[in-house]
C-alpha cells in the first residue's frame, strides 16, 4: 500500500529502478504494478492506494511497529544503503548481520518501511 500513487510511481521507477508493468486507470486511481528489470516478468509489486480507511490504519500501525511493507534482495547492502542515502532516502537502520543475512531499512517515502537484505 502507498499513500500517494503518483509519488510511488516516481519513487519505485525513477529512484529504485523498477519497471512499470501496468498503469491502468481504475476510477480515481490506477492499477499500478512494477516489476524488477532483472527478475521474472510475472512477479509484480502492486502499488495500491490507501484510500480505504482501514488500509491507512494498517499501514500506519505497521510503520509504527517498525515492520516493513516489503523486503528486497540486493547484491550488496552497504553499497545500496550508500546509494539510497545519496538520492535522499532516510536510512532507518544501518546494515546489520541477522543470521546469514545483512539487513537494513529505509523510509520508502510513501508511508512504508522497506527492508533490503543480502544473503
Amino acid at each position: 500500500m502507498v499513500d500517494d500513487q503518483i509519488k510511488a510511481r516516481e519513487v519505485y521507477v525513477d529512484k529504485l529502478g523498477f519497471v512499470i508493468k501496468y498503469d491502468e486507470p481504475m476510477g480515481d486511481f490506477n492499477w499500478l504494478t512494477v516489476t524488477s528489470p532483472d527478475g521474472p516478468d510475472d512477479v509484480e509489486l502492486l502499488l495500491e492506494p490507501t484510500n480505504f480507511p482501514p488500509a491507512k490504519v494498517f499501514q500506519n500501525e505497521l510503520k509504527k511497529a517498525g515492520i516493513p511493507a516489503a523486503s528486497f534482495n540486493v547484491d550488496d547492502v552497504n553499497v545500496e544503503v550508500d546509494r539510497l542515502r545519496s538520492i535522499g532516502f532516510e536510512i532507518l537502520s544501518e546494515p546489520a548481520k541477522m543470521g546469514s543475512a545483512t539487513v537494513a531499512s529505509f523510509d520508502g517515502t510513501c508511508g512504508n518501511i522497506i527492508h533490503i537484505y543480502e544473503i
